[in-house]
């Protein structure tokens, strides 16, 4: 209630200071339900509209359409947001006042953040997506960013109301939980044009406004005590020790904020370094298609071997800052120019990386604090590394394949390096002793991968607050059937036992780590590295058995490679179990210790990132093929040597750079499985597919043991099929059988692979399954090919044959060995042949098709003889919209241009 006192009093005007909260809580409502009544009224199926749909697809406005697109409400929504802005300043500082304690930093942070939140709230509230996309994006999101430290920090501070601290919890569980499935339909409506997705969004988007005022509403409850003259009656702000007892319950100072910082950005250099080196091991036997010597570098994992040698052991132990500093070599090695010493130099980092964390763990064993706080910026940094590959299409950016050029922020990434090994190593050490294919049947990456993400975090507080239940063989049961399923089982199910999986797997680190650190480190990290690496070697030799020594015996054997891992696993289980039965140390009680609940609010703070990498790959979406007013395809084969150029650079910028000046609407993509540890667990594809608006087919997948097939389109893949051809001899030869939606009609394209020359068996059991694949289709086709044949001669003539019905490109193109392009029941205008400057090892073949608008005009083209089908004609006698672009003649442009007959050819109308 609100009063006057005289003026010998000393108070003129009181009330109290839940009015504050309650008129911040009627105006701001006012604001917002305000807009959406009268924009309903007024203009209801212009608000509900959309890029794709309208009334009655979609049904329910967004907020950002109801606040900003349209007068009055506009107007109405900004005068109100105006005046909660009054309320708003008034309620942070109240908190403010409420929370502050002598030495205590977090209250200042905290109403700092608030304020933030306030002046981006009118960021993007009065910068609207209609005025500037950009700025009201960049406001929204940080503005959501903002959210977590004012939500989390008005958590911990609460004062001891049970009531406030319970309403808060709920709604902001509510608030963060509203996240997921909002941005999940957002992905529906924006990637897979789902009609409706956008109105359930717009549900969501709404409830994120209600749950984000209600949660300041809560204030009310404590403001309660305030009476606002300012005075505080009831001894609120006396000084109480802030309530612990819960993750939330943090005291905060910049010094452990920075510490924990420090550990988790180093605990991503470690992982980004190790997970490096066999990207860049992996291009030598890559260009010299078999063992190349340079494989010997993948046991500089073993470094911890060295902490054997006692008389040295002493020198490791003390001399940790020089060793994390000296591993930085790994991200620093982008400097070097020459693959060979680039090589050398990530192997260097990557020893000193292993070494000097096994030597810290070790040093670190004997203080339980100290120890799980380094394995905890361990987990989590393995956790962001996964969120920054995410958020660079896969890549990592500070590898050393990558570059300003490509995308790559190696020089912040090694600054910020530095800055983290010097504050990890500032105390002293203690002891010297990772569209798709039609239908989709799986996850998506922009849509399910924060999935991965969470239960990877899900696992770590399990193994933070409840190490007894992970290290149980109850637990380890459910992490080997998660195991099973992923191996044995494609598509969604395959997916959920990867998901159990990557929960236990981060569930098991932190026992598994200290019980390593505390024990012989020559044999934990040592001969631990060096079992690692022969798992490495093995899951890669299932594939690559037609290249290595014995390899037939491994052939395709993924379960025998995860039947090791867990078997091992399994014997770390049993070792804790045994540990803990045979100490005679009391139980081990729950710790509230600072570092868990740093290092916990630090996996949620990825995980918005994550969350926010998310909305920032939402792709173009811009489908549209080249030239549809002359029903044109242009269609590429190119096989990509895995994204690595011949530099040892990541080479998909540049790849993107030609498909896209030279107007290619479908690509088939050859040696494109990277999805492997040596292979840096990245898919090119996610980000040609996103970056140039094309439909994406992944093709068969690691766990079919090929090297890879991909297909990218302009056009709509209505189906797609994955076809493993015969192989009992050589490496399994993939091949894609898509439908796609070219102007109105269905048109077949086929993307194949073939064995190699030596597998001569293979090849011709090969050549009868396509031509019996591609014969099984009526409708016009094309097929993009590694054939591995010579022209007009042995297994040519069953791909170009009666039985499969297709033609070649061009007959009289001698020049070929691997790539090919054939055709039925479409108008071929053009080929030509585009150098691939360092990218790859193989050129870019193109061919232009017409695409008949009827069934009648295919059957006339395929009724034509084969001198009329063939004849050729100049460029200038085709219309421009058939022609290839000019810019590649004569010495093109960086390294690309029409070669082996030195210009397109054109084919008679």
């Amino acid at each position: 209630m609100a009063g006057y006192k005289d003026k010998d009093g000393g108070v003129v005007l009181s009330f109290n200071g839940s009015w504050v909260a309650w008129s911040h809580t009627a105006v701001a409502y006012t604001a917002f339900l305000s807009a959406l009544v009268i924009g309903s009224m007024l203009h209801y199926h212009k608000i509900v509209k959309n890029e794709w749909f309208g009334y009655p697809d979609e049904w329910f406005p967004s907020v950002s359409a109801t606040i900003g697109d349209r007068y009055p409400e506009r107007s109405l929504f900004q005068l109100f947001i105006a005046i909660t802005s009054g309320p708003r300043f008034a309620l942070v500082g109240l908190w403010y006042i409420l929370t502050r304690k002598p030495g205590h930093a977090l209250p200042k942070f905290v109403g700092a953040m608030g304020l933030f939140r306030t002046f981006t709230c009118g960021g993007w509230t009065y910068i609207t997506s209609t005025d500037d996309h950009d700025w009201h994006d960049i406001f929204m999101i940080a503005y959501l960013v903002a959210t977590l430290p004012w939500t989390l920090g008005c958590i911990a501070l609460s004062p001891p109301n049970p009531k406030a601290i319970k309403y808060r919890k709920y709604i902001a569980s509510a608030f963060f939980g509203t996240l997921v499935p909002m941005v999940y339909f957002f992905l529906q409506h924006k990637i897979h044009r789902v009609p409706g997705a956008y109105t359930v969004y717009a549900f969501f988007e709404w409830s994120l406004i209600l749950f984000d005022v209600a949660f300041d509403a809560v204030t009310a409850l404590d403001f309660s005590t305030f009476e606002v003259v300012v005075k505080d009656v009831k001894g609120a702000t006396s000084g109480k020790e802030l309530p612990l007892g819960n993750v939330l319950s943090l005291r905060f100072t910049w010094a452990e904020a920075f510490d924990t910082a420090a550990e988790v950005y180093h605990g991503y250099v470690f992982w980004s370094i190790v997970t490096s080196l066999g990207v860049t091991v992996w291009y030598f036997p890559l260009w010299h298609m078999g063992i190349s010597g340079y494989e010997a570098l993948i046991m500089t994992t073993t470094a911890p071997l060295l902490l054997a040698i006692k008389p040295l052991r002493p020198a490791l132990l003390h001399n940790q800052r020089a060793l994390h500093l000296a591993s930085l070599a790994g991200i620093a090695a982008y400097l070097v120019e020459t693959p060979e010493i680039r090589l050398f130099t990530v192997g260097f980092g990557v020893s000193m990386s292993c070494l000097s964390w096994a030597t810290t763990l070790y040093a670190e064993s004997i203080h339980e604090g100290r120890l799980e706080s380094k394995i905890l910026g361990l987990i989590v940094g393995l956790i962001l590394s996964s969120t920054m590959k995410f958020a660079w299409w896969t890549n990592n950016p500070i590898w050393p394949i990558m570059h300003a050029a490509n995308g790559g922020w190696n020089g912040t990434g090694l600054v910020l390096g530095i800055l983290a090994a010097l504050r990890f190593t500032r105390k002293a050490p203690l002891t010297s002793g990772e569209a798709p294919g039609y239908p989709i049947r799986g996850p998506y990456s922009a849509t399910h991968g924060w999935c991965t993400v969470a239960a990877m975090s899900a696992g770590l507080l399990v193994g933070l607050y409840r190490p007894g239940l992970v290290t149980s063989w109850t637990a380890y049961a459910a992490g080997c059937a998660g195991a099973a399923i992923l191996t044995l089982y494609p598509n969604w199910l395959g997916y959920y036992g990867a998901l159990t999986t990557a929960t236990y797997l981060t569930s098991v680190c932190i026992p598994f780590v200290t019980n390593a650190a505390r024990q012989n480190p020559v044999v934990t990290f040592g001969v631990g590295f060096l079992i690692y690496n022969f798992v490495v070697l093995f899951h890669v030799w299932v594939v690559a058995y037609a290249f290595v020594p014995g390899g037939p015996l491994v052939r395709e054997r993924t379960d025998w490679v995860m039947l090791t891992l867990m078997g091992l696993i399994g014997c770390g289980v049993y070792d804790i179990n045994e540990q803990q039965g045979s100490s005679r140390r009391p139980a081990r009680r729950q710790s509230s210790s600072q570092y868990k609940k740093y290092h916990a609010a630090a996996a949620g703070l990825v995980n918005i990132l994550f969350l926010c990498a998310t909305v920032r790959r939402v792709p173009s979406n811009d489908y549209t093929p080249y030239h549809p007013e002359e029903r044109l395809i242009t269609a590429g084969i190119w096989t990509i040597h895995f994204s690595l150029d011949n530099d040892m650079w990541s080479s998909e910028y540049r790849m993107r750079d030609l498909i896209k000046e030279l107007e290619v609407d479908v690509v088939g993509l050859l040696e494109s499985d990277l999805q492997r540890i040596i292979m840096g667990n990245r898919d090119t594809t996610q980000f040609l597919a996103e970056d140039l608006g094309m439909y994406v087919d992944y093709g068969p997948g690691p766990n079919k043991h090929t090297w890879g097939a991909a297909l990218l389109s302009k056009f709509p893949i209505l189906n797609s099929t994955h076809h493993l051809l015969p192989s009992p001899v050589g490496e399994l030869a993939p091949a894609i059988h898509a439908t796609l939606d070219v102007y109105g009609r269905l048109v077949d394209v086929f993307v194949f692979h073939s064995g190699q020359e030596e597998d001569v068996e293979d090849r011709r059991l090969q050549s009868e399954y396509m031509s019996k694949l591609m014969g099984s289709t009526d409708r016009p086709a094309f097929l993009l090919s590694y054939l591995v044949t010579k022209p007009l001669k042995g297994n040519y003539n069953k791909y170009v044959s009666a039985e499969s019905g297709m033609h070649d490109v061009d007959p009289t193109d001698w020049d070929r060995w691997c790539e090919y392009i054939l055709f039925k029941g479409l108008q071929r205008v053009g080929y030509a042949r585009v150098s691939r400057s360092t990218i790859t090892d193989t050129e870019l073949q193109l061919a232009k098709f017409v695409v008949p608008e009827t069934k009648q005009a295919s059957d006339e083209l395929e009724a034509l003889d084969i001198k009329t089908r063939n004849q050729r004609v100049a460029e200038e006698e085709v219309p421009k919209g058939w022609r290839f672009p000019s810019m590649f003649r004569g010495d093109g442009v960086r390294g690309h241009q029409y070669h082996v007959f030195k210009e397109p050819r054109y084919f008679k109308p």
